[in-house]
């Protein structure tokens, strides 16, 4: 992203003002890989019941699901790096590989991924500790950052998939391995587990600015309401005479506390692979 974004938009109107918006300057191809693209249907956050599950979701630009590779269990085949490309379904870039058997796969592009790379995965501690690699946690040297981290052996990474996310090795211990991830978390994960090394690229989403509420309903995001300004059928802290003052905590429509409450359950299985709590 160019630093000057928000020179080379004219304020024509306030929301234009503090817009920003990517440059795509590291995308290379603009069109999808058909047999590596599926249908992705609109929900509007309902369930098979019609039911709204998930709030505040609707609307938006068509989009075609990218199929990632996020195994990466074609072991020991090298690859090249054949484009980058956009994904309107995640933060980060993909990269398209294609394989020496001619194979294509997409996978999420690493920060400094350059169309001409070679990558390889392997279970075997035999190939080189470099960006875009993938390998099992245990060949992989403390203090190196990993991202597409697997929680269940060969079920793909589940963890760290964002832009610009890293999580970073701390140590290694009867068969587990401690990994500080993005939230502050420390946790133990099997030392069988793939992570692919490197940070995720597209660091620079971070500092987008929306800048107007029609952006936001392209990326099928709905208006939220207060809820101070519903009935009190709808929620907890609706109704009254005018605007209330205090009158309790703030809470969920279905009446969880809303600010610091914790939420996980205590009797949770996985608890005892955390280390340390997210902040």
């Amino acid at each position: 992203m160019s630093k000057n974004n928000r020179n080379k938009l004219k304020a024509y109107t306030p929301s234009r003002r503090y817009m920003t918006f990517s440059d795509f300057s590291d995308i290379t191809k603009k069109r999808p890989e058909r047999k590596l693209t599926a249908t992705l249907k609109k929900t509007g956050g309902r369930n098979n019941l019609g039911r709204i599950t998930s709030r505040r979701r609707g609307g938006g630009h068509k989009r075609k699901y990218r199929i990632i590779d996020f195994k990466r269990d074609k072991y020991d085949v090298p690859a090249s790096v054949i484009a980058i490309e956009y994904d309107p379904n995640r933060t980060p870039r993909i990269a398209l590989l294609e394989y020496e058997d001619g194979e294509k796969r997409y996978i999420l592009a690493t920060a400094g991924l350059k169309v001409g790379d070679k990558l390889i995965s392997s279970r075997e501690n035999k190939i080189p500790v470099k960006n875009g690699n993938a390998m099992p946690l245990s060949f992989v040297p403390d203090g190196m950052l990993v991202h597409n981290i697997e929680l269940k052996i060969g079920k793909g990474g589940q963890m760290v998939r964002s832009a610009g996310g890293y999580a970073r090795i701390m140590a290694k211990e009867d068969g587990r391995i401690t990994l500080r991830l993005p939230s502050g978390e420390m946790r133990m994960v099997d030392e069988r587990c793939f992570a692919t090394i490197g940070t995720i690229g597209n660091r620079q989403h971070e500092t987008l600015v929306i800048g107007k509420a029609g952006r936001a309903r392209w990326m099928g995001k709905r208006p939220k309401v207060r809820g101070v300004a519903m009935n009190p059928v709808d929620h907890p802290m609706g109704g009254g005479e005018g605007r209330t003052s205090g009158g309790g905590h703030p809470v969920s429509p279905w009446g969880t506390p809303s600010k610091g409450y914790r939420t996980r359950k205590k009797n949770k299985t996985s608890n005892k692979f955390i280390v340390k709590r997210r902040k």
